[in-house]
């Protein structure tokens, strides 16, 4: 047993007043210049470097920062960690951050992970240093069960630490791959995104980029002009435009960083927090059985007259409100995140407008990426059919039409969401099952009452079966209009899916918004699971 300590003894064990003041005040002194430090910090490389940022009509790193996260709540962590290499100069040059910030905060109020290249230091380029704080961040997030959000700008690998800058891009790699489907990844390109740095953003749930200001590519124009002769410039071969209307990698471009950090913010308020999370509901004021009148008159009853997809979206969501997903690229299918009756749908609709809604390569795969995301995120899917078939040609065979539609047919059948497949007007061959049909595990089948459901149009079906018929005729195009009606009469009429139980019900399109309403608020609870594997082998 201890024996307390008294008397003399104790108080020569105390400190006296003089070294209190002295610990105290070194204290003071140490806070004072910790606070000096993180302003210091915060400031960055300095006024020239800053200077430059903003000839390029660029904000910096903690101004993009501010706009993304609710004001006063972004919490900075390694803000003092620096790079550890010596070669080619690096041994003078050593900047708190190494280049890029990390930390979290909240966006409308919800949790959310970021981290943010800082150009103006060694161009934004990844060292080790660099890699281990984006890694670091990355497990927290999934740990933590937030969305990440990565503003992109640098310029690739940091050449002077060699390969061990490539392995933290690996690592990077890994965990979005990981990560993928557990919790959203968004990737804002806000600069050059070369080299292996273009990876990640692939990788990623949405990609938001900025014209003018962004481009991504593997290759630059210089080596591009090395090995083939060609020459292009940055934005012509991998600018904002490009990746949003041609090659399909960016979801959304916008003009100014602004408009782009403001959508990134609406984005992540549709969205749940990670893949056990359900979509946030938020209080509708648009009433759910407001009837759809205006629908009777927007879809043409000729098949093959066009209208436009994102007016009957309008009408049926809540508030008329969409955001559409990739709305440049593969524009025959329409992709967009809605609310109905407040809660969070993913649309996917055929486009009368372009190549008359016929399904293509692009489309597929458009299709088919956005069914995956909803279904990883519990997004019930909404999907309006007016599909003549798959667009026919050379091209498109030799190209792998076969391949990528496969894709699209993939994502729907393991769908674990609520489904909801919608008809509107014609649904014709592969195209028909393809896009969510009963037959391939949809929950509801609706119908219109002009819909037309069958292996092909009746015109082209009528010339298939009767062309004896027709060839023998004395009047060959009379003939074929009383075969064209007795086909339609038979296998086409608006009730005979209906009539085998493929369709589960034939609708007023008055009634739309209330009934799709309805349907996913029985489906709310729906609890679907897949048979024990690995995992499945898609197509790709």
């Amino acid at each position: 047993m201890l024996t307390p300590v008294t008397g003399p003894a104790r108080s020569a064990l105390l400190p006296d007043d003089r070294e209190e003041a002295v610990r105290r005040d070194d204290l003071r002194t140490r806070t004072e210049e910790l606070t000096r430090l993180k302003a210091v910090i915060r400031e960055g490389p300095g006024a020239q470097a800053t200077a430059a940022q903003r000839a390029k009509g660029k904000l910096t790193v903690r101004e993009r920062l501010d706009l993304l996260f609710d004001e006063g709540t972004f919490v900075e962590i390694e803000a003092f960690r620096k790079h550890r290499a010596t070669a080619f100069g690096l041994a003078d040059k050593r900047p708190h951050t190494d280049g890029v910030v990390v930390g979290w905060g909240l966006v409308h109020g919800q949790k959310v992970f970021a981290y943010a290249h800082d150009f103006r230091m060694f161009g934004g380029a990844l060292g080790e240093a660099h890699a281990a704080k984006i890694h670091k961040l990355m497990d927290m997030a999934v740990a933590a069960g937030a969305p990440l959000v990565s503003l992109c700008d640098g310029a690739g690998a940091r050449i002077q630490e060699g390969v061990t800058a490539l392995a933290g891009y690996g690592g990077i790699f890994r965990r979005n791959a990981l990560a993928s489907g557990v919790i959203p990844q968004i990737s804002v390109i806000l600069g050059p995104c070369a080299g292996g740095a273009a990876y990640s953003p692939a990788l990623t749930d949405f990609v938001f980029m900025v014209r003018d200001m962004a481009q991504m590519f593997i290759t630059g124009p210089d080596v591009v002009q090395a090995v083939t002769g060609e020459q292009i410039s940055m934005n012509g071969l991998g600018g904002a435009d490009v990746h949003a209307g041609v090659s399909g990698v960016s979801s959304f471009v916008y003009d100014d960083e602004y408009s782009c950090l403001a959508d990134v913010r609406y984005l992540l308020s549709l969205l749940p927090a990670n893949n056990r999370s359900l979509p946030p509901v938020v209080p509708c004021t648009d009433p759910v059985d407001r009837r759809t009148d205006a629908l009777l008159d927007l879809v043409p009853s000729v098949p093959t007259q066009a209208y436009d997809i994102l007016r009957v979206i309008e009408e049926i969501v809540d508030d008329g409100e969409y955001f559409e997903v990739q709305p440049n690229w593969a524009r025959n299918i329409v992709c967009a995140l809605a609310r109905m009756g407040g809660r969070l749908v993913g649309v996917v609709a055929n486009q009368p407008m372009v190549s008359a809604g016929t399904l293509d390569i692009d489309a597929s795969d458009k299709g088919a990426r956005f069914v995956q995301m909803c279904d990883s995120f519990s997004i019930p899917l909404v999907t309006l059919v007016d599909v003549p078939g798959f667009l026919p040609g050379r091209e498109q065979e030799h190209q792998g039409i076969i391949r990528h539609g496969a894709k699209l047919l993939y994502a729907y059948c393991v769908a674990t969401v609520p489904r909801i497949q919608l008809i509107l007007r014609k649904a014709y061959g592969g195209a028909w099952i393809v896009m969510d049909s009963r037959s391939i595990g949809t929950d509801l089948s609706l119908a219109w009452p002009i819909n037309e459901i069958a292996v092909m149009g009746a015109e082209g079906a009528a010339n298939v079966i009767f062309r004896r018929e027709i060839a023998a005729s004395s009047d060959p195009e009379k003939t074929r209009e009383q075969c064209i009606r007795s086909y339609r009469e038979e296998l086409v009429h608006p009730y005979y899916a209906a009539e085998h139980g493929l369709v589960d019900d034939v609708i007023d399109p008055a009634h739309t918004r209330e009934t799709l309403v309805r349907a996913l608020e029985m489906l709310e609870g729906k609890r679907a699971s897949l048979a024990a594997r690995k995992h499945g082998n898609p197509p790709v």
